[in-house]
């Protein structure tokens, strides 16, 4: 057990910590979804109801969508573009491309990791777009108006506006660390140079 923990000690805080502010999220989210029914004087949901809610998979989807395009767009990205410097780059100088290494293994399974960030993509946009727009028709029922149509629901301002504002702070996000590592050093993380590196040092 003791080398399984050391050996996996990453995977395992990353999973706790997500867990832990996903629960977060949802204690959080079903005391003001509750207080939204009260204000509407309608009776207040229980917990597990809550986490079954368009409420709860419309705030959790939006923002796993961004999260797997922007590692997906991440990684097809870093297989062709530089960053002179950057320790997120490959060396631009560096003749030795993926692409012109082994050939054995099928262009699937050569372009796995990406695909597997865009399926989960498809899936988080997805599971947004279902949930934003029951949602979004239980507002529109609440205030008597009749509800919308999935396509309908899809040329919504309030569907984008949700998107986009994710989007661009996950590729801010990325732009910031494959900018900073240029410059800025953390000993001890692969995901820095050497700390005495060059500025124009790729780190890989």
């Amino acid at each position: 057990m003791k080398r399984f923990l050391h050996d996996n000690g990453l995977g395992l805080a990353l999973a706790c910590l997500f867990l832990g502010f996903w629960a977060g999220q949802a204690i959080a989210g079903f005391k003001v979804h509750n207080q939204e029914r009260t204000l509407h004087a309608a009776p207040p949901a229980g917990f597990t109801s809550y986490l079954a809610s368009s409420h709860f998979w419309q705030a959790t989807a939006e923002n796993w969508e961004s999260e797997f395009l922007q590692m997906g767009a991440y990684v097809a990205m870093t297989a062709f573009l530089f960053q002179r410097g950057s320790a997120e780059s490959k060396d631009p100088d560096d003749p030795a491309h993926p692409e012109n290494g082994d050939s054995r293994h099928g262009w699937v399974y050569r372009n796995s990791l990406s695909l597997a960030f865009l399926l989960l993509f498809a899936l988080s946009f997805a599971i947004h777009a279902v949930g934003g727009w029951r949602y979004f028709n239980e507002e529109r029922v609440r205030r008597g108006e009749p509800e919308t149509g999935f396509a309908a629901f899809l040329g919504e301002a309030e569907f984008w506006f949700q998107s986009f504002q994710n989007w661009q702070s996950e590729f801010l996000a990325v732009l910031s660390i494959v900018v900073l590592s240029i410059f800025l050093r953390q000993q001890g993380s692969p995901e820095s140079k050497a700390v005495d590196a060059p500025h124009s040092k790729t780190g890989r």
